[in-house]
């Protein structure tokens, strides 16, 4: 009897000689799969916080001299003086609104370009006024101006601006908002940025 189930057991196994080893691998896949979806939902979450982390103006003037900016943007049209109190970050304006792909790319090239910058640049003898006026157009979007402002021709606007909007509208200029609108997201930025270095600048 002993010989029969031992035959028996010997055939079990050569009829089916993969399962232990196809259990385990679809275990391991399985296991794969978990950590896996885990994981992404940690890295989805942890890149989710450091977006809106960084997209503050309390972190830009955290890592490079953009106090005397931020100052100056506090008292623009844009940094809440208004009539609505309305604020827009400095993303809203210095980042794109177009897909995410192109939104996190300009990010990440926006933050790397400002640390290398802050660290090579004499701040005290750069000319902000120049770089401003040569680079505006580079970190300044028109998708990031028409995010909010929708409407172009509202009732009230002067005919000089229903002129230029109109014209805009219907492509006949290849202007940019900020080629007509170069000082509304900052009031008097120069000016603060001098009054900021001027007054850290270590003495002599």
């Amino acid at each position: 009897m002993d010989s029969d189930v031992d035959g028996k057991k010997t055939e079990l196994k050569k009829e089916n000689p993969g399962g232990n080893a196809k259990n385990g691998k679809m275990l391991g896949w399985f296991f794969g799969i978990v950590v896996g979806v885990v994981l992404t939902c940690i890295i989805v979450l942890a890149s989710g916080f450091m977006i809106e982390t960084t997209n503050t103006d309390q972190f830009c003037i955290s890592c490079h001299y953009m106090k005397p900016f931020r100052t100056a943007w506090t008292n623009a049209v844009h940094g809440g003086k208004n009539p609505q109190g309305f604020v827009a970050q400095c993303v809203d304006c210095h980042l794109p609104h177009g897909s995410f792909v192109q939104y996190f790319t300009a990010k990440a090239k926006t933050g790397i370009r400002d640390v290398i910058h802050n660290f090579y640049i004499d701040p005290y003898t750069y000319d902000w006024a120049d770089a401003a006026e040569k680079h505006r157009l580079k970190f300044t979007y028109d998708n990031a101006c028409r995010h909010c402002h929708h409407i172009l021709l509202p009732q009230g606007l002067s005919h000089g601006g229903f002129i230029a909007h109109r014209a805009y509208l219907l492509g006949e200029v290849k202007k940019r908002c900020t080629e007509c609108h170069p000082h509304v997201g900052h009031k008097n930025m120069i000016l603060e940025a001098k009054k900021y270095l001027k007054a850290i600048k270590p003495a002599t």
